[in-house]
């Protein structure tokens, strides 16, 4: 049942009770969202350390190619944390490591690399490389923030990339030189500016992804997780902004709403475009989002609703689930409430098709 307060609302099978949410939500994190979460811990560490990376790269020497080895030791930044950087650099993962790996005797027949930079070749012996099995990120120390910020367990592998990474595509073999052509850091060692910009310019996606998150904001990452999901699934025909707009939909105080997800669909040129307002509270313990949220709730679906547009909610967590009130108001009003799961997503992904076509 709806309260006395709320607009009256069809009563169908898109809108359900805190208590009918409960029994289909998954109440803890999903493994999806935690994965997630920690890729953006991983790439806000990488930006915090990215300044003294970058100190290491102008205070290198391309001439000196092994030198980059005696100031990683100085400076104690480990070698783990330095090749991660280099990967995301220079846009070579696993994945083209592990290819390496499995090619190498074809590749460095002499289990060496011979590059030349400046009419000056330099040999450089791999004492690691290859290796049994796969170079995989678990391997390299670089899969996980606990892993990032110990200290290195394998420093001659990690040597043996970084050098890979770096001079790669300096090799005096031609066929190496075109495998490792992203390897090309080598041309702005030592030179600050240039340096800054390459590190700059390839960072800029990092910036992108994370797009101010705090590490340790699960919050803000289910949200994105959903809207890449709902994305993917809707396709082409529909728009879908994080932290967008409603046009004319204001809450009491007079401000915009602004929705975690809004969606129109991009062919809907009519003078009442219909619009779908999602917002996602999920929460593993007390928040002060979720009672935010529930006070908004009226307002927001009341000026939506006086648009001729939609409300929905994605509402999962043992946290929201322990707190009825604000829950209840947001099931209250609104045209659509599901729970945190791929099955709920679909259901959700039907109400809009329905509504907005």
């Amino acid at each position: 049942m709806h309260n006395q307060n709320s607009l009256i609302m069809n009563d169908d099978k898109y809108i359900r009770s805190i208590k009918d949410l409960e029994q289909v939500g998954c109440k803890w994190w999903p493994k999806e969202v935690r994965d997630e979460a920690m890729k953006v811990s991983i790439l806000q560490y990488l930006l915090d350390t990215q300044e003294k990376f970058i100190s290491l790269l102008t205070l290198s020497d391309m001439n000196k190619p092994e030198k980059i080895f005696s100031l990683i030791e100085a400076s104690e930044f480990e070698y783990h944390l330095f090749l991660k950087h280099l990967i995301l650099l220079t846009d070579v993962g696993s994945e083209p490591i592990q290819r390496f790996n499995t090619s190498f005797k074809e590749i460095f027949p002499d289990n060496k690399i011979i590059f030349a930079i400046g009419g000056i070749k330099y040999s450089y012996p791999f004492t690691a490389l290859p290796i049994k099995g796969k170079p995989s990120n678990e391997k390299m120390q670089i899969d996980t923030m606990e892993n990032l910020q110990a200290k290195c367990k394998n420093k001659t592998l990690c040597r043996d990339l970084i050098i890979l990474l770096i001079f790669g595509a300096a090799s005096t073999t031609p066929r190496t030189r075109a495998i490792l052509y992203k390897c090309n850091a080598y041309e702005v060692l030592g030179q600050e500016e240039k340096i800054k910009k390459f590190v700059r310019e390839n960072y800029i996606r990092v910036s992108r992804i994370i797009a101010g998150k705090t590490a340790t904001d699960l919050g803000n990452v289910a949200q994105v997780y959903a809207l890449h999901y709902l994305t993917e699934r809707l396709g082409d025909n529909y728009n879908l902004v994080n932290n967008g707009t409603i046009p004319g939909v204001k809450l009491d105080d007079d401000k915009d709403a602004t929705f975690d997800i809004v969606v129109d669909r991009k062919d809907d040129n009519g003078r009442f475009k219909k619009y779908v307002g999602i917002e996602v509270s999920f929460q593993e313990t007390s928040n002060s989002v979720a009672e935010r949220k529930g006070r908004e709730a009226q307002a927001r679906f009341r000026n939506t609703n006086n648009k001729r547009c939609y409300v929905a909610y994605i509402i999962d967590g043992a946290g929201n689930f322990s707190r009825p009130s604000a829950m209840n108001d947001m099931c209250n009003n609104s045209h659509c409430n599901v729970a945190y799961t791929p099955e709920e997503f679909e259901l959700l992904i039907e109400f809009i098709k329905e509504k907005i076509g």
